[in-house]
C-alpha cells in the first residue's frame, strides 16, 4: 500500500496542454486500482474528479495554477476543450516583470508547498512560474520533475532560455521529448540517471482531441485554403519597423492565399500602439462571418484550444514564432515556416515539416511559394511521439517515488 502526493505546476495556457495528458493518466490509473480493489462504483466517481479520496495506491495531486498569464473569458473554455477541472489552487500572480513573477510565485509557492507537503513537484515548459516552483520546491528538498527537459535555443537573450537551463539544474526527474535534450542536459554535467526520454505530451494533448476539434470548430473556412499566423516575440513584435516588415511580407502572401491571424495579447496590443491595424480585416467566430478570400489577413483574439488545433490541422501553411506549434505542425504533417533565428526544438527541422526562415522577407516569400506550389517539405513523426509520454511520466515516478 502507498500514497504519493504531487503538486503540478501550471503558469500559462500552453502550461495546460503539458499538465493535462498526466492528469488524466493519473485519473485513469487511480480508478483502475480502485476498481480492481474495491469495484465500488461510487468512490470511482468522486475519485474520477481529484483522485484524492482513497489514500490505497493511489496518486494523489493538487493542480496550481501561478496566474502568470490568466484571461477569464477564455478559461473556462480552455478547461473544458482540455476535460480538466478547475485548478485546486490559484496563486494570483499576475503581470509584472520577470523578477517581480518570480519572486511572487515563489512567495506564494513555498507557502503552498509548506502547508501541502507534497512528495514531488511537477512542472512544465519553460514559463517564469517553472523557474520559481522548481526553486521552491528545491530549497524546501523536494524532489523536482520537469517536463520538457533539455531543450536548448543557444539563445541567453531569450528569457525562456534562462529558465529552462536553470530548472534542469534543479531538477530531480528531467523528461525529454527529443533525443537532442539528452545530449545537451550530459553536456551540462547531469547525471544520465536522472534523464528519461519518453516522448511529447504536447503530442499526446493532440492526438487525444485532435477529432473533437474537427467536429467542434466554428470558423467558417468555407472550404477554402488558407495559411495560419502566430506572432508574440519580443524580437517579432516589439520592433516598429521589424514588425511592420512582417506585415508587409505577410500582406504579399496573401495575394494568394488568405491568412487567418489569431493574435497573441501583447501582439494585439503592439498593433494598436504602432497602428497597424490598416494591415487587417477583423475575424468572427460566428459560423456565418467566414475568412475574407485572397489579399487579407484575418485578425482574430486569442482562440480555444479546440479551435485552434483545427485551424493548424487544416492549414496549406503555418507562420509561427512559437515553440509548441512546431511540434505540432510536425505531427500533423503540415508546412511550417518559423520567424526566428534558433529553435530548441531540433528534431521538428531535421525530422519534421519545419524550416527556419528568421524576419527575412525573401526567405519567408521563397519558402511561402514553395508550399504553394506543391513543394513544401515533408516530415516523418519523431520517434515516442506517439500518445503515450504521460503514461511513460507517471510509472517512472510511482516507480522512483514508491521506493
Amino acid at each position: 500500500m502507498f500514497s504519493i502526493k504531487i503538486l503540478l505546476v501550471a503558469g500559462a495556457r500552453p502550461n495546460f496542454m503539458k499538465i493535462a495528458p498526466i492528469l488524466h493518466v493519473i485519473n485513469q490509473r487511480n480508478l483502475s486500482r480502485l476498481s480492481r480493489s474495491e469495484s465500488v462504483r461510487g468512490e470511482m466517481r468522486s475519485l474520477f474528479h481529484r483522485g484524492q479520496k482513497d489514500q490505497r495506491n493511489q496518486i494523489n495531486y493538487k493542480l496550481v495554477h501561478t496566474g502568470q498569464h490568466y484571461d477569464p473569458e477564455m478559461s473556462e473554455v480552455f478547461f473544458h476543450d482540455l476535460e480538466l477541472s478547475s485548478p485546486d489552487i490559484y496563486l494570483g500572480v499576475g503581470s509584472g516583470s520577470h523578477s517581480q513573477q518570480v519572486a511572487r510565485v515563489m512567495m506564494r509557492f513555498e507557502e503552498t508547498c509548506l502547508k501541502e507537503k507534497p512528495d514531488a513537484v511537477v512542472v512544465v515548459g519553460d514559463v517564469n512560474s517553472t523557474l520559481a516552483c522548481a526553486l521552491t520546491a528545491a530549497k524546501l528538498g523536494i524532489p523536482v520533475a520537469h517536463v520538457e527537459a533539455g531543450l536548448r535555443s543557444f539563445d541567453r537573450t531569450m528569457p525562456e532560455e534562462i529558465n529552462r537551463v536553470a530548472t534542469d539544474t534543479l531538477s530531480d526527474f528531467l523528461f525529454t521529448t527529443e533525443k537532442s535534450a539528452n545530449k545537451n542536459l550530459m553536456n551540462e554535467g547531469i547525471s544520465k540517471k536522472r534523464i528519461f526520454f519518453v516522448g511529447n505530451v504536447m503530442i499526446d494533448t493532440l492526438l487525444k482531441f485532435k477529432a473533437k476539434a474537427n467536429e467542434e470548430a466554428k470558423i467558417n473556412l468555407n472550404g477554402l485554403d488558407f495559411a495560419l499566423v502566430t506572432l508574440h516575440r519580443p524580437t517579432n513584435v516589439d520592433n516598429k519597423n521589424t514588425f511592420k516588415d512582417l506585415l508587409q511580407t505577410l500582406r504579399m502572401v496573401s495575394k494568394h492565399i488568405p491568412i487567418i491571424f489569431p493574435a497573441h495579447p501583447r501582439t494585439q496590443k503592439q498593433i494598436k500602439v504602432f497602428g497597424y491595424e490598416k494591415y487587417f480585416n477583423v475575424l468572427s467566430l460566428n459560423p456565418m462571418n467566414p475568412i475574407h478570400p485572397k489579399n487579407s489577413i484575418n485578425l482574430s483574439g486569442p482562440l480555444p484550444y479546440l479551435e485552434f488545433i483545427n485551424l493548424i490541422a487544416n492549414a496549406k501553411m503555418v507562420f509561427t514564432d512559437s515553440g509548441g506549434i512546431q511540434e505540432e505542425t510536425t505531427i500533423l504533417g503540415v508546412p511550417c515556416l518559423t520567424i526566428r533565428q534558433n529553435t530548441e526544438r531540433p528534431i521538428t527541422i531535421e525530422e519534421g515539416t519545419n524550416i527556419l526562415v528568421g524576419n527575412d522577407r525573401s526567405r519567408i516569400l521563397e519558402e511561402s511559394f514553395k508550399i504553394l506550389n506543391g513543394k513544401g517539405k515533408k516530415g516523418k513523426i519523431p520517434h515516442l511521439w506517439d500518445g503515450r509520454a504521460s503514461e511513460r511520466i507517471v510509472k517512472i515516478l510511482v516507480n522512483h517515488l514508491n521506493n
